[in-house]
């Protein structure tokens, strides 16, 4: 265990896969990657891990989109940051994305992403040390 914020990131093309890991990495993040809705899913709801945020594209091969992997996640974890990534939908985003999160138009720089994680991560932080016990 590394002690670092573990993301976990759903995105089915192989040459972003290794993009936004580098990118994530080098930001001080750990990254478990996977290709598809489904399986992002059922290791998220398996609970073995303790992820602190979600990057997702928004299409993926299969049956679900990036958008409902996102929904199902935040009923389990309501607060847990989400980043969706697109190329085409974004402007689904104010009815389809879930409140508190970000959204990439791609192409963007792998700053974005580490920059985008991070301010939804301190957001977290600030809001549970500002909440009543």
């Amino acid at each position: 265990m590394s002690g670092l914020p573990l993301v976990l990131v759903i995105e089915d093309e192989y040459p972003l896969q290794g993009i936004v890991e580098e990118a994530l990495t080098e930001g001080g993040f750990e990254v478990d990657i996977l290709s598809s809705g489904e399986e992002a899913l059922t290791l998220f709801k398996g609970g073995s891990k303790n992820y602190k945020a979600v990057v997702t594209d928004v299409t993926l091969r299969g049956r679900l989109s990036g958008w409902e992997v996102a929904r199902q996640i935040r009923e389990r974890d309501p607060a847990l940051p989400v980043v969706y990534m697109t190329g085409a939908a974004a402007d689904d985003w104010a009815s389809q994305g879930v409140p508190n999160s970000i959204l990439l138009q791609k192409p963007f720089a792998p700053a974005q992403l580490v920059t985008a994680v991070s301010q939804l991560l301190n957001s977290a932080i600030q809001n549970q040390s500002t909440d009543p016990p």
